[in-house]
């Protein structure tokens, strides 16, 4: 399945415009935005995977965050640079980010997991590159370990997780400890949500 994993990046340059459009903007998030945004100790938040801004980086930007916000599609970066010209937009792959500046808080939502297992190992150092003391995380997995294909416009849509003892073993291995963590949460659209905090 690597290979689907590598077309990702491509489906989502393709079909920017569909995603926006089909985007819930309802919020349904907004309970885990909202314990997420209680645990930061500061207001500057790095977006890993932001899409086109909305609704996410939209209602941190409406509750005082600074954001910064990175995303492999073009097209998309170009929607968020237009919708919220006041905030910084980088178009790169979050495998191989290195911004060289940390934040008080990271997002991952329904991004990460699109990525192979072995990506997502790697993917912990990079959160703990970007992460200030004390700062809070938050990620979307799949409830246990293993990938799957599903179908996004009409193109196969790759998905990968691992087992949540090893997500509880990467955490804690750039020094982040597990606040909350709901499996496939009914009230969160079925989401499997983890929000850490590192220590200071």
């Amino acid at each position: 399945m690597t290979s689907d994993a590598d077309k990702i990046i491509g489906l989502y340059e393709r079909h920017a415009a569909d995603f926006d459009k089909e985007r819930g903007k309802n919020l349904f998030e907004r309970s885990w935005l909202d314990l997420f945004l209680s645990r930061l100790d500061g207001r500057r938040v790095l977006d890993l995977g932001c899409g086109s801004g909305e609704p996410i980086a939209a209602y941190l930007i409406g509750r005082d965050c600074a954001m910064t916000g990175v995303d492999s599609s073009a097209p998309m970066i170009a929607m968020c640079r237009t919708r919220f010209p006041g905030h910084a937009w980088h178009v790169a792959d979050m495998r191989a980010l290195g911004l060289g500046e940390t934040f008080d808080g990271l997002i991952a939502w329904d991004s990460f997991f699109h990525l192979t297992r072995e990506d997502q190992r790697a993917m912990f150092a990079v959160f703990g590159a970007h992460a200030a003391p004390g700062a809070v995380l938050m990620f979307t997995s799949g409830p246990a370990d293993g990938e799957a294909l599903g179908t996004m416009w009409g193109e196969t849509a790759y998905h990968a997780s691992l087992a949540p003892e090893e997500y509880r073993t990467l955490l804690a291995g750039q020094g982040f400890e597990v606040v909350a963590h709901t499996t496939e949460d009914p009230a969160c659209g079925g989401h499997t949500v983890w929000l850490a905090k590192r220590g200071r």
